[in-house]
């Protein structure tokens, strides 16, 4: 093994291992992540790690994030030899959820290295509960459905002591050539039992360094919260469901604790689906935060009407959010039903003003291409984005995941093709309004739109004080005379394409 591979894994300190965890999401795989430069350790990977070493299993950590491709581990299973390999994806990632064909074939890859080295290969995944056939025939000895922790213990609990996984709810297996579904483990309620993730099992100067390309502070994932209770029509949940349980901010201001004296970091990215939904939560985090006297700066996912209720944008200023990415997704009420969203096009435009009065940053993710769409309803997504001007966004077309509602109604489409190579792809799986070409153009042009409209309004402020000149706003202005005539172009292709369909 290579020491520029070493030194992207863990530190292997045994010659013996019980269990390597991995999981198979390679951000090199991924250009447009890897151009980011943002990378997260796998936190669902390092949460199933940490219980089963609280059980006295030895387990070490083959992380993939930072890694060129699947190979590299045949290394590591031939100098460690473990007994089981646990590709373990972190689900807190949404990345997985999309089950890009790069990570699959990528996971398959592994699969097939661990069995060559007679390991016994555990798969717990989005997609390999969603499509458990598939990993199974490429040799996986069990895959783990829905969320994994407990089921992972009692699986290999059950292995060495050579008893009958017959009862294990929450596991697939094939059995004298015949695919055996246990039923489906219920979700943990008790999220506080589990240990804090075993945060030393990462290569943390690696994520580091990578960071400072980025030119952002250095930032570390936080769960608080498991499930999300809303039925957005083409949001899948296959790892933790429509149940919805928290953290207790306590558990959650120790693990910042334990972040900020170990590594020095101070500020966070709360992934959850959707953070401070339970009643109080927020204020009891404030309130946990003072009383530890932790200073931090955080960012979250989180819905307009969520933080349109009492005082939370209030409390969340306080306590040291900086930006909010929000799901606004169309500013067509009509799509927003269709979609089953639960939220008002009213509520984006109340919400995004709220919180820029507390300096806190507004982020919209926009989908385009959902069913009935039309030219009206785009035409007012992009005219929300100029008028509300958020400080970023993030836009995709709707993709179709299985086991929702959305996904059902349009499967008879999905012959050709069913998922993404990777998050930049932007294939329309499903016969929509108009074609792929359409929107991956559609995409560049609002984000040239967004850009344009930034311009503009730094032109004005400068004009207005000169004393609020910054490079940034030099540079905004300077690149209007890119975003101008080529949005304009972008434009006009636009409304060939609509024509001609």
């Amino acid at each position: 093994m290579k020491k520029s591979e070493a030194t992207s894994t863990s530190s292997y300190r045994k010659n013996m291992l019980d269990i390597l965890f991995s999981h198979s999401y390679y951000y090199r795989l991924d250009p447009k992540q890897w151009k980011n430069k943002t990378p997260f350790p796998p936190l669902g990977t390092l949460y199933a790690a940490s219980l089963l070493r609280e059980n006295r299993y030895e387990v070490d950590l083959f992380d993939t994030n930072l890694l060129n491709g699947p190979s590299e581990i045949r290394f590591v299973i031939q100098e460690k030899k473990p007994k089981y390999l646990v590709i373990y994806d972190d689900g807190f990632n949404y990345l997985t959820k999309m089950c890009l064909t790069n990570m699959r074939e990528a996971c398959f890859e592994m699969i097939c290295l661990g069995k060559e080295q007679n390991c016994t290969v555990i798969v717990c995944s989005s997609d390999a509960t969603d499509h458990y056939g598939k990993y199974l025939e490429k040799g996986a000895d069990f895959i783990i459905q829905g969320e994994g922790e407990m089921t992972l213990l009692e699986l290999i609990n059950s292995l060495e002591k050579n008893e009958s996984v017959a009862l294990i709810p929450g596991i697939v297996h094939s059995e004298e050539n015949q695919v055996k579904v246990h039923p489906k483990r219920s979700v943990l309620q008790d999220l506080d039992q589990l240990p804090l993730p075993a945060w030393d099992l990462v290569a943390m100067e690696d994520y580091k360094n990578i960071w400072k390309q980025s030119r952002q502070d250095f930032t570390l994932n936080i769960a608080t919260t498991r499930g999300c209770p809303y039925k957005c029509n083409w949001c899948a949940k296959p790892i933790y469901g429509n149940r919805y349980h928290a953290h207790s901010p306590k558990y959650i201001a120790d693990h910042i604790r334990y972040l900020k004296d170990t590594f020095g970091v101070d500020r966070f990215w709360m992934c959850d689906d959707i953070f401070g939904l339970k009643p109080n939560w927020v204020q009891e985090f404030y309130s946990e935060l003072q009383q530890q006297n932790l200073k931090i700066r955080y960012y979250i996912q989180s819905r307009v009407d969520l933080l349109l209720k009492e005082d939370t944008i209030d409390v969340l200023a306080k306590s040291g959010l900086e930006e909010v990415w929000v799901g606004a997704e169309s500013a067509s009420q009509k799509i927003l039903d269709a979609m089953d969203k639960g939220t008002k096009v009213a509520q984006i435009y109340e919400a995004t003003k709220m919180l820029k009065a507390k300096n806190i940053r507004v982020a919209f993710f926009l989908q385009f291409g959902y069913l009935t769409e039309n030219q009206s309803d785009i035409q007012k997504t992009i005219a929300m984005v100029k008028e509300l001007m958020p400080d970023n966004i993030g836009i995709s077309v709707s993709y179709p995941l299985p086991g929702t509602l959305f996904y059902e109604k349009v499967k008879n489409d999905l012959k050709e093709k069913s998922n993404w190579k990777d998050s930049d792809d932007l294939e329309m799986m499903f016969r929509g309004t108009f074609k792929s070409d359409y929107y991956r153009k559609l995409q560049r042009f609002v984000h040239k739109e967004y850009r344009k409209s930034q311009g503009f309004v730094n032109l004005k402020t400068i004009a207005r004080n000169p004393m609020h000149l910054s490079f940034r706003k030099i540079k905004s202005i300077a690149k209007l005379a890119y975003y101008i005539p080529s949005a304009f172009a972008d434009s006009l292709y636009l409304k060939k394409q609509a024509h001609e369909r």
